[in-house]
């Protein structure tokens, strides 16, 4: 229907002109300057939202926290009169084809379990003509955590001699604590991080008749047979691996700072506490369980590589060819050399060592992929950086102006696309892919931005390019060191919660006990069954050494 010509529409109401009086024209005047009004602070207000959002996503780049999720404008799905999205929707979105979450899928269980008591239920008071139709299984898991104590008569007789002779225990008894509370005791405070006094307390609360110091002495003594099966981790894995991933963290013992390192791989993982941080204590590491210095002509190229005086190393030469068996005999040889400066005495230490590794041959082309830290990096060894850590550099720098964010997003983006490149080059190496890689090294952190501290830290990778690159011929190494870190991260959640170690011999036990527990997860095995295992002499487990060997050979032979 056509609108009458008389007629005004405003906010919704039509207005004839015989109702335009001059109270209705001011009115509208003042709709109209209100309307101007709601839109300008419409208008601010949105941008001002805009800004906050930008601080925000700021605040939390800065702070390294993950992107808050992007919301959809528009009204609530939950204020939708027809009600939320129904399941046969969410179905069409999800990955699966019957749109459950993936994992999520019914097993059973029971078939594989143990069953240790069968107790038939009848039903009584039947009619008669009634027919047995067998029995409908329910399956109840249960824990019998209580005390289970023994009480061995030793018969004893007099000789007719006089001599008094007394029955002999069973050989599998050793103490008066039996072999599973030993096992309990290692798993809850190796492997829950439960501290000693909280073990204690439960062990009381339970029914058993045990001292702190008790517990104390069956977590750090008798563990001869686990010190070997440890420190036997190392060299079997470097026989049969192509690289090692090492990393390290700080750790206190008797009250002072010490360090804890990092050594393993897929296949294993070990780990070595001691007072200091420095490539002496890792060559003595590396070298386990040999020990030793070698003073050769390898150990004069090491010093003049690290530019020990012309005249020190010429006055050495005519010493080479000796070896030293200990650290005592190794220090009074620098004693008898008058070396009396500390930094002269670390390095020939570092270069007595480097040379007894070169002629054991421990490491032949395998690789070490680490953090670039310094006491990590050997003269004629292959070393490979981290790419995670290398962009770290990138990250923690702090833009301030438009052009500088644009330019450090756009750098990050740049090395994760080339990241991804990587990846895929290990996955199906080729000659054609890795000259693109290499040139597309220079083309990304050769680039100039407008920006002088971003082009500094780019040119700083840069030189690293050869550590960075060594995926190219190695394809097989890893490009990050997240597996060390992860394995270290165990260790660390065990300092904040029982601090440090009071002994040698509790330190000892713990580098023992964490490595052969993360051991045993690599290799498929539970640490309770392996504690079962070794404490009550079953033998049904090999060795971890041999198993470290069997699985390589598995994975080199699929």
């Amino acid at each position: 229907m056509e609108r009458k010509p008389d007629t005004q529409t405003v906010c919704g109401v039509e207005i004839r002109s015989e109702e335009r009086t001059p109270l209705v024209d001011a009115l509208l005047r003042v709709i109209d300057q209100l309307e101007a009004a709601n839109a300008q602070l419409r208008a601010t207000v949105e941008q001002q939202q805009l800004r906050i959002d930008r601080l925000e996503d700021e605040v939390r780049r800065l702070k390294g926290l993950p992107d808050l999720p992007k919301r959809k404008p528009g009204p609530s799905p939950l204020n939708d009169p027809s009600g939320p999205p129904s399941a046969s929707v969410e179905k069409k979105k999800s990955n699966t084809p019957d749109g459950k979450r993936p994992g999520s899928a019914k097993r059973s269980k029971t078939p594989e379990l143990t069953i240790h008591e069968t107790k038939p239920l009848p039903l009584d008071d039947l009619p008669d003509g009634a027919w047995f139709l067998g029995y409908q299984d329910f399956t109840v898991q249960d824990l019998r955590f209580e005390p289970y104590n023994t009480r061995y008569r030793r018969a004893r007789y007099q000789l007719p001699d006089g001599t008094v002779v007394t029955a002999p225990l069973p050989l599998d008894v050793t103490s008066h604590f039996g072999p599973t509370l030993r096992q309990y005791v290692l798993y809850q405070h190796f492997h829950n991080h439960v501290t000693q006094p909280l073990l204690h307390e439960e062990l009381l609360e339970v029914g058993v008749d045990i001292s702190a110091g008790q517990i104390n002495r069956l977590l750090t003594e008798g563990h001869g047979a686990f010190f070997q099966e440890k420190d036997s981790l190392l060299p079997a894995a470097r026989e049969v691996s192509a690289y090692l991933q090492t990393d390290d963290t700080s750790a206190r013992h008797r009250g002072k700072s010490g360090h804890t390192l990092h050594i393993g791989n897929d296949l294993f993982a070990s780990f070595f506490t001691t007072d200091t941080k420095s490539r002496v204590n890792f060559l003595k590491i590396l070298i386990t369980p040999h020990q030793g210095y070698l003073f050769n002509d390898d150990a004069l190229f090491y010093l003049e590589c690290f530019d020990l005086p012309k005249k020190l190393v010429a006055r050495l030469r005519a010493d080479t060819g000796c070896f030293y068996e200990d650290d005592t005999s190794w220090e009074a040889q620098l004693d008898a050399w008058e070396i009396g400066s500390a930094e002269h005495r670390r390095l020939l230490t570092e270069g007595a060592l480097w040379a007894n590794l070169l002629a054991l041959d421990l490491y032949n082309d395998l690789v070490f992929v680490s953090d670039d830290a310094a006491q990590f990096k050997l003269l004629a060894f292959l070393h490979a950086l981290c790419w995670v850590h290398m962009e770290r550099h990138v990250a923690q720098l702090i833009p301030l102006t438009d052009d500088q964010r644009a330019a450090h997003e756009a750098a990050r983006d740049a090395i994760w696309d080339y990241y991804q490149q990587l990846k895929a080059y290990r996955e199906s190496p080729t000659p054609a892919h890795r000259a693109s890689l290499e040139a597309g090294f220079d083309h990304l952190f050769l680039k100039e931005t407008r920006w002088p501290e971003l082009n500094e830290v780019l040119r700083k990778i840069h030189g690293k390019k050869s550590e960075l690159l060594l995926v190219l011929d190695h394809p097989e190494i890893p490009l990050h060191n997240n597996l060390s870190e992860n394995d270290i991260r165990q260790y660390v959640k065990k300092r904040k919660i029982s601090a440090g170690t009071r002994s040698d011999a509790g330190r000892r036990c713990r580098d023992t006990f964490l490595s052969l527990k993360t051991t045993c997860r690599k290799l498929g095995i539970t640490f309770w069954r392996y504690l079962q295992d070794r404490i009550q002499g079953l033998h049904e487990i090999p060795p971890l050494a041999d198993l470290i060997r069997r699985k390589a050979a598995e994975l080199a032979n699929p």
